[in-house]
């Protein structure tokens, strides 16, 4: 594949729910284009675009894969992103680098969750888009009931450019509402040939060519005034309208079709190639100097380098591949560009446009192009790569931030340091979830966005790195304290033989709401325990306190103050007055009262309006207090606080309420008392954990 000028390549972006059809519009496209010779399909596991084993597994997309093709001296990159929620990032990453998004909807029950979240996120970063209705080869495809309701949702912007011609419920062919057109769809090829406009159309199209008209008359006062006076407008006024309309988000049109017969796709292939624009008229985007001052990046080739990485592909035979859009200049083959996000040089070695995982190699990559490399030593995904005549960043991705976790295991003893590796290089393609090795519960904790991205992690530890590993419920982080203040002694004495041990400490615990810390004091009078045995006592509480006597937590809100005590010349050291320590903080817990505490997150849900109510029944449930409701764009927003430990599977569970339309962050509050009830099952796991 040559080499295109920004105004002849058109990066695509494909959205919606998950087994909307998605890839199959990517097979098709490529099919049409005679990019590749046969049409794949997602149940075979032969397309282009789901080429991972996970994928071919479930049968659905899990990455953003791309492919190119040429239509009509255009290049079309096609970019297939997933449908599920879990792989949000992955949707975020394909909007970020695209000129224009399709939105596949279903031709028999319209949008769903997965497509408003799409037209949402494409809003948001002003990306302009049209709508497919998809499936029309199924039985009780309804392409007029579907369109209404779109157009009663998303209002006049909204307007089908094509609509399908229906016959004993079946489609055998499109009517073209721009040109007057009208094609029979060939049922097994897909092709199109024209026949003669049926009269009855004529009154379809005149409305839906008004209600274009409107939205052209608003690109130009000239236009606006023809418009007006009631005159037609030229082919080229026309084409420079709907441009302007679609580019400035004044039209959503609709086109509809088949992708998995290839009904439709030619039709659509012309009208991405005729009215959606091109790389080299996107919307120039604001590269960041080491400053901080701005400047806006055009797509010219002319100009200093500016890639940004995109997307990172973790292979553990050819290593990492990383997935750019060049926004700006010429990026060559084998040459050192300077990474503007590391401060460091990086040395390219060969490029290559990506068909699936096909590789084909090219020497450039210029402005307004999507390419990769592989082998770069310090670059990941959010990265800039740039000439060092203009250093700038340009802006990153902000990736959802994980709010499932679950521990994770080997299957094998030992294996641990081999999870650690294999996430920390699945961590490069995947930017959605987090690994921490918990200390104090001894666990590993993988951090997600729900249940099926962390299940395709451990199938690809498995599958990528060899390491059997297993999912979890991970433990909750309890505290304990105590709640009345008490004196105790800790009197360690030994003789055995030569010298002894002696230490002998009173101390003071007390609760100190003020500090999770442990406060050490001392007030000792008359050398009772000499100065140089303090520290030996602070260390001996500040090891005590890791472990309470209840179930084992750490303890907090502890003040402990050295009151008294006696020590032998001989036979005193620091390590006896540790240990003597150690002896007071038990008596101690044990008579002061000890409490376990439980964690509390604060809690803000992103949710539909209608289901307030639901969500709030459910927090009630969960021992949550409301704190407060808001709205934003989407619909509510109920903040509460809630303990952590009923938390555990709530992104699972919000997913199921709201049908995916929910979202929520979680953050720690603060520790509190848990309920009697808690506490006992608390304190039995713990023991029976021990025995």
């Amino acid at each position: 594949m040559g080499n295109y000028s920004a105004d002849k390549i058109r990066n695509i972006t494909l959205l919606g729910h998950a087994g909307s059809g998605k890839t199959s519009l990517a097979e098709a496209m490529l099919f049409c284009t005679k990019t590749i010779d046969r049409l794949g399909r997602p149940a075979d596991g032969n397309t282009v675009m789901d080429f991972e084993p996970e994928e071919k597994k479930r049968q659905i997309s899990i990455s953003t894969s791309l492919a190119s093709c040429d239509y009509k001296g255009s290049k079309i990159n096609i970019i297939d992103t997933p449908g599920d929620f879990d792989f949000l990032g992955e949707e975020m990453s394909g909007i970020r680098i695209a000129d224009s998004g399709i939105v596949l909807i279903s031709a028999k029950g319209g949008t769903s969750v997965g497509s408003e979240k799409a037209i949402r996120l494409l809003k948001s970063k002003n990306v302009p888009f049209l709508f497919f209705v998809n499936r029309m080869d199924e039985p009780n495809a309804d392409f007029e009931a579907v369109t209404e309701r779109m157009m009663n949702r998303y209002g006049p912007s909204v307007i089908p450019l094509s609509f399908p011609i229906m016959e004993n419920g079946e489609m055998t062919g499109i009517v073209d509402v721009m040109n007057r057109k009208a094609f029979s769809v060939d049922k097994k090829s897909g092709s199109l040939t024209e026949f003669p406009l049926p009269e009855e159309y004529n009154p379809r199209i005149d409305e839906l060519q008004e209600k274009v008209n409107e939205v052209v008359a608003e690109a130009d006062d000239k236009l606006m005034e023809k418009f007006f006076a009631g005159e037609p407008f030229t082919e080229d006024e026309f084409r420079h309208g709907v441009h302007a309309g679609f580019r400035e988000g004044k039209l959503h049109p609709i086109y509809c079709g088949s992708a998995y017969m290839n009904w439709g796709v030619d039709f659509l292939l012309n009208c991405i190639a005729k009215d959606t624009p091109p790389a080299g008229k996107k919307p120039t985007l604001p590269g960041t100097h080491p400053d901080g001052s701005t400047e806006q990046v055009q797509c010219n080739v002319d100009d200093p380098l500016a890639a940004f990485v995109f997307k990172t592909i973790a292979d553990p035979f050819v290593g990492k591949i990383s997935i750019m859009k060049v926004n700006a200049g010429v990026l060559k083959a084998n040459t050192t560009v300077y990474n503007a996000t590391k401060e460091k040089d990086e040395r390219v070695g060969n490029l290559f446009y990506l068909l699936g995982n096909k590789q084909i190699p090219t020497d450039t990559l210029s402005a307004g192009e999507i390419g990769a490399t592989s082998k770069l030593a310090i670059t990941e995904t959010n990265d800039t790569l740039c000439d060092k005549a203009r250093i700038l960043e340009m802006p990153k991705i902000n990736f959802p931030t994980p709010c499932l976790s679950k521990s994770i295991k080997p299957k094998t003893k030992g294996d641990e340091d081999k999870i650690i590796a294999g996430l920390q290089k699945l961590m490069d393609e995947d930017r959605c979830f987090t690994i921490t090795n918990n200390p104090e519960t001894k666990q590993m904790v993988i951090s997600g966005l729900g249940e099926m991205q962390l299940k395709v992690l451990v199938s690809k530890l498995k599958e990528k790195f060899k390491v059997d590993a297993e999912l979890g419920e991970p433990k909750v982080p309890y505290r304990e304290a105590i709640r009345k203040k008490v004196k105790v002694q800790g009197k360690h004495k030994k003789q055995s033989g030569g010298h002894g041990q002696y230490g002998d400490v009173w101390i003071e615990f007390e609760p100190n709401p003020a500090s999770e810390e442990l406060v050490f004091d001392e007030k000792v009078f008359g050398g009772a325990v000499p100065k140089n045995f303090f520290p030996a006592v602070e260390k001996g509480l500040q090891e005590s306190v890791k472990k309470g006597i209840l179930a084992g937590y750490p303890v907090v809100n502890l003040k402990a103050t050295l009151v008294d005590g006696s020590y032998h010349d001989v036979d005193s050291s620091e390590m006896a007055f540790k240990i003597a320590a150690n002896l007071a903080f038990k008596n101690g817990m044990e008579q002061a009262n000890p409490i376990l505490l439980e964690p509390i997150s604060s809690v803000e849900v992103h949710i539909p309006e209608e289901k307030q109510g639901d969500i709030m029944g459910d927090m009630n449930k969960r021992r949550g207090r409301i704190m407060g409701i808001d709205t934003d764009e989407d619909g509510s927003v109920v903040s509460a606080e809630v303990p952590t430990s009923e938390m555990a599977d709530y992104a699972t569970d919000l997913k199921s309420m709201t049908q995916g339309r929910g979202w929520f962050a979680l953050s720690h509050a603060r520790y509190e008392p848990a309920p009697p009830e808690v506490s006992e099952k608390v304190i039995a796991a713990s023991k029976s954990e021990e025995e």
